[in-house]
């Protein structure tokens, strides 16, 4: 099976299981940190910066209990995802106003923005429109369990 566009930008180093932080923007910074310290962006702060002010142009919560962040930036090197799980829930806005427990932060280089960016969005978004891919997202115990879910989800028919 051809690897999906969401299979190669997948690493086990850029999973969080246990997210620490309690607040939106405290969530983007502990996931951009683990993106910065992994070498796929080289600027923190402009990297946290760029995907706030994102933030503030639309809704990033989808709704049952996943947000999807995203920054264009020119500090990224390589374009990617880093997920975050909460045992607690994040106070973030959301289309159906339950809270988050599930982050995937979109770091996407600058070049990139208009194809990968987009073809990264419309395979997350198929795959949280799976109401049973989103319970097993929630209950994804360890690293191993999300990326087997991610990586065996299958592009297009659901």
């Amino acid at each position: 099976m051809e690897k999906t566009i969401l299979n190669q930008v997948i690493d086990e180093k850029l999973i969080e299981m246990n997210l620490k932080s309690n607040t939106k923007e405290g969530v983007i910074r502990e996931l951009s940190k683990r993106l910065y310290e992994q070498g796929n962006i080289n600027d923190l702060e402009a990297f946290v910066e760029d995907v706030l002010l994102r933030e503030k142009e639309g809704i990033t919560g989808l709704g049952q209990g996943v947000a999807i962040p995203h920054g264009k930036s020119k500090s990224v090197i390589n374009t990617t995802i880093a997920i975050g799980k909460s045992e607690h829930d994040i106070p973030w806005e959301t289309l159906d106003e339950t809270p988050i427990r599930v982050v995937i932060l979109f770091a996407v280089r600058d070049t990139d923005a208009s194809t990968v960016h987009i073809k990264l969005l419309q395979n997350v978004a198929r795959f949280l429109s799976d109401d049973n891919f989103i319970n097993d997202l929630h209950n994804a115990k360890t690293k191993d369990d999300l990326l087997k879910l991610l990586k065996n989800s299958k592009e297009g028919d659901g």
